[in-house]
């Protein structure tokens, strides 16, 4: 069994007051009580997610003063610089501002880093970098900043405000920006649902709707037809790629914001598109699989303006050769990427010991630190540890970390900051510099931290299913209900269910060019299903009687649909 299995409670009770009183499924009633949804009114919202839904962008802390701020300097005809990250997250928010900014009568330049030559964030080097090239005295950092506090020190006393639009965790003390509009730092708690797992891209939509607010109660003409709803292509794309909970106001804006992606006359986009060969209407995967990693890839490997210029280019005949060049950085990502992962698994495996190696942490000369992140990620996987992996070159390495549920990684990092030149980041996701000869004290300070914080149960992957449920009450009608869970993501899982007491309708068959997948026909005597298991054709094979944990989705086949399961894994029953 590679899972910990984790069958959600039945809630009889509610689940029926729910089917009464919406008309669901009992099956979608308890997915929703799994959701944490049991108030009628709320399960409405979340089915139905409305723009109108958004909270008042003023709610969140210090936006007042921010766009306070920004309408000085329009009257001013003060220039201002955005200083954007080089991920997707930091990208779309950068063009999405810009397309804002301009609009509404700004004078706007943009900066993103260079992530081997100046690193992350609000840096010394690549702030001074961005001012040798533009002379300003506004300087807005989006997608970084709230643990700059030399930097934004150092800004102030050259006589440049700044102001931060960020979601990362803030350092105490917090760096002293004009103003720091972090939704980190408490707001208040009639919006908090709503706010706080809002990425950068999700704040640059606040902040462009207060702007239009503000704008039209003072009679600016460019805001009164302004339509935000256009930039909802971005704000979907930036939020999927960055996997922050598709619930609160996130749910409502990739809601809305796939069906602009799916409609899209954005050039970059449209050509993205092309170029990924995406089916016609995009789904989460779809855009956190193959639309985002070619936006990634540009800031991974050099610099991320090619996949700015791609999202503000003005044609198609602009737009393509950047996406094609993105498609081929991406290829060269994959391939840097799969060569530092088997690496280090190897590495891993020669010595791993699952009773003491709580953490992997490994470092090499020269491993591209664009990638690290996801081999990390890769190697996560394999073992199921808290894993960072660094590299570069010089006395100074840089990397990221991945974590488990149970592990906070941040927090981590800063029991361990004697021996860290710097670090930052989430409790699941972080960022680190570090000296070589310091991996190994860094290492064993981790395991340490982890083997107190961890019980030997959390080190095996919970496999989290909905409900059990028999054969025949899979239908089509069913799972065309469920689909009014997505769209589903980090916060909002794929519904996951369990069956018992299974056999074999027919002899499994097994598919591909290695003959790595499985397609099996399962039934319960009742109800008989075909169920795939991608990847499976080197595994353990159900025999005899067993239970089986699947997801369950609609196949669609030369125009005819059915029910499949998607195999998750299996025991005797």
């Amino acid at each position: 069994m590679r899972f910990r299995w984790s069958l959600a409670l039945p809630q009889p009770l509610l689940a029926e007051q729910l089917t009464s009183e919406l008309k669901i499924s009992r099956l979608l009633a308890q997915c929703l009580l799994n959701r944490g949804l049991s108030e009628p009114a709320l399960i409405e919202n979340f089915l139905r997610p409305r723009l109108k839904q958004l909270a008042d962008p003023f709610l969140l802390p210090n936006m007042e003063a921010a766009v306070t701020r920004l309408f000085l300097a329009r009257d001013r005809a003060e220039p201002l610089v955005i200083f954007g990250d080089y991920d997707v997250d930091g990208v779309t928010s950068t063009a999405l501002l810009i397309e804002v900014l301009q609009t509404l009568g700004w004078t706007v330049h943009h900066y993103l880093p260079h992530r081997m030559d100046e690193g992350y964030g609000l840096s010394q080097e690549s702030v001074e970098n961005c001012l040798k090239r533009f002379s300003v005295t506004l300087l807005l950092a989006v997608d970084c900043g709230s643990t700059a506090v030399q930097t934004i020190d150092w800004l102030r006393q050259s006589g440049i405000d700044v102001l931060v639009l960020d979601h990362h965790q803030v350092s105490s003390p917090a760096p002293a920006a004009t103003a720091l509009v972090n939704p980190q730092l408490g707001i208040q708690p009639s919006s908090r649902p709503a706010f706080t797992e809002l990425c950068s891209v999700g704040l640059a939509f606040k902040l462009a709707h207060a702007l239009v607010k503000r704008g039209r109660e003072l009679g600016l003409s460019a805001a009164q037809d302004f339509d935000l709803r256009p930039l909802l292509d971005l704000v979907a794309l930036g939020t999927i790629a960055d996997i922050v909970p598709l619930v609160g106001e996130n749910r409502i804006l990739v809601s809305i914001g796939l069906e602009r992606l799916n409609t899209t006359r954005r050039p970059g986009l449209l050509a993205l598109k092309r170029v990924t060969q995406s089916p016609v209407q995009l789904s989460t995967y779809e855009v956190g699989f193959q639309i985002a990693p070619r936006l990634n890839a540009a800031g991974r490997l050099e610099n991320a303006e090619q996949a700015l210029h791609l999202l503000m280019a003005r044609d198609l005949a602009e737009a393509m050769p950047l996406a094609q060049n993105l498609d081929a950085h991406n290829r060269e990502r994959q391939k840097i990427e799969r060569s530092i992962t088997d690496e280090v698994i190897g590495a891993v495996r020669a010595r791993f010991n699952p009773q003491t190696d709580f953490v992997i942490v490994e470092g090499q000369l020269l491993w591209h630190i664009g990638v690290v992140g996801i081999v990390a990620s890769r190697v996560l996987q394999q073992f199921y540890r808290p894993t960072i992996i660094v590299g570069g070159e010089g006395d100074q390495w840089r990397g990221s970390g991945r974590s488990i549920e149970g592990f906070d990684l941040a927090s981590a990092l800063r029991e361990c900051d004697d021996l860290l030149v710097r670090h930052g980041g989430h409790a699941m996701a972080a960022g680190l510099t570090v000296q070589p000869d310091k991996l190994d004290a860094l290492r064993l300070r981790l395991n340490d931290l982890a083997r107190r914080a961890l019980k030997p149960e959390q080190l095996q992957p919970a496999l989290r299913l909905d409900a059990e449920i028999s054969m025949a009450d899979l239908t089509l009608e069913r799972l065309t209900e469920l689909n009014q869970l997505k769209p589903m993501g980090q916060g909002n899982p794929a519904v996951q269910l369990t069956a018992r007491h299974l056999t074999h309708q027919r002899p499994l068959q097994k598919m591909g060019a290695d003959k790595q997948h499985v397609k099996l026909w399962i039934t319960d005597g009742i109800g008989t299903h075909e169920a795939v298991w991608w990847g499976g054709g080197n595994e353990s094979l159900p025999v005899g009687q067993f239970d089986l944990a699947f997801a369950p989705q609609i196949n669609e086949y030369n125009g005819r649909c059915a029910v499949q399961l998607k195999v998750l894994d299996w025991r005797p029953a």
